[in-house]
């Protein structure tokens, strides 16, 4: 099994069991992120999102993921994460694809994508329906979610 192998298998069974420490080995330490809710993230944000999702989730995320392909500097994986979002509990399924780059088996890029829209429709309901799709709505989705993440890594420190 190569390094980014079981650097991929380490992520997910990580995140599955809601074990911050061990998906931060995962990461180099110049990392980069991006996904549609949080958009850029730097190094030093990217296990402290991974904090934030899984302490809000309750350790309450089922998980799946299936590898697409993968060698030594590349993967890309399908995965799926059902979990329950906000104040109102609503269960959110979604169906990610992420892009990986690695350097000596740490990933150094992570690029997820999915359907924002669905995600909104999921999350918000009817308001997420009707302007979900739209950029005003995706951007105020992403000003919250980088909010959330600095005030949670406030409460946190």
């Amino acid at each position: 099994m190569t390094a980014s192998v079981k650097t991929i298998h380490q992520l997910y069974t990580s995140i599955a069991n809601g074990d911050v420490s061990k998906i931060e080995e995962c990461y180099a330490d110049n990392v980069k992120f991006h996904d549609p809710v949080f958009g850029f993230l730097t190094a030093d944000e990217v296990p402290k999102m991974w904090k934030m999702l899984i302490s809000k989730s309750n350790k309450n995320l089922d998980l799946d993921y299936k590898i697409i392909t993968i060698n030594k500097h590349t993967a890309e994986v399908k995965w799926t994460a059902v979990y329950f979002f906000g104040k109102n509990k609503r269960q959110i399924t979604n169906h990610i694809q992420s892009k990986f780059r690695f350097k000596a088996g740490l990933i150094v890029k992570q690029n997820d994508d999915f359907n924002i829209w669905k995600w909104s429709q999921q999350a918000f309901g009817l308001p997420g329906l009707l302007f979900g799709w739209t950029g005003y709505m995706q951007r105020k989705i992403q000003l919250k979610a980088l909010s959330s993440l600095k005030n949670f890594n406030k409460t946190a420190s």
